[in-house]
């Protein structure tokens, strides 16, 4: 597991928390672990965000939306663009990867399992209808770039599994 090192004030924690992914409402920008530092300097909140990937188009909305969010709370703030280091899916909080799975999306394998399934074909992905690892890939990717599509041979139903990113 990849882990990097936070810096997010406390008193910020529950603002941020209120603040949605835009591609997967069921999940705060702290559950995806985006947010890499949050602190007030001199009444300003610099706050530090990682893209999921490099192209993710949805980080402009929640730089946008960071900034509401603190300005409802009485905050200015600055917004920064961090690439490096690279976000994984490993920044994922528990809670957060259980949001996924109770909003029909996978939650991330680690890598080498991951590789298996995308490119093995291997059954190791369980559904999130039915709890079967009796699935399939039907598609490299789903409704985006980090996301595969699969379907249950057990339920039949259809579901998107968040692909590995390290």
């Amino acid at each position: 597991m990849t882990t990097t090192e936070q810096n997010i004030d406390e008193i910020l924690i529950p603002i941020l928390e209120k603040v949605s992914d835009p591609e997967i409402p069921v999940l705060s920008i702290m559950d995806m672990g985006v947010v890499r530092s949050a602190v007030i300097e001199n009444n300003i909140v610099k706050v530090e965000i990682t893209p999921t990937y490099s192209g993710c188009p949805a980080m402009d909305v929640i730089g946008d939306d960071i900034k509401a969010a603190l300005k409802i709370a009485g905050y200015d703030s600055e917004i920064e663009l961090i690439l490096a280091p690279a976000w994984t899916t490993d920044w994922i909080t528990p809670r957060g990867r259980k949001a996924l799975e109770d909003y029909g999306i996978a939650a991330p394998l680690n890598a080498e399992a991951d590789k298996d399934v995308l490119l093995n074909r291997k059954r190791l992905v369980k559904c999130t209808n039915c709890g079967s690892t009796n699935t399939r890939l039907i598609s490299q990717f789903g409704s985006t770039a980090c996301k595969a599509q699969f379907q249950c041979d057990d339920c039949q139903e259809p579901f998107d599994y968040f692909k590995c990113l390290k």
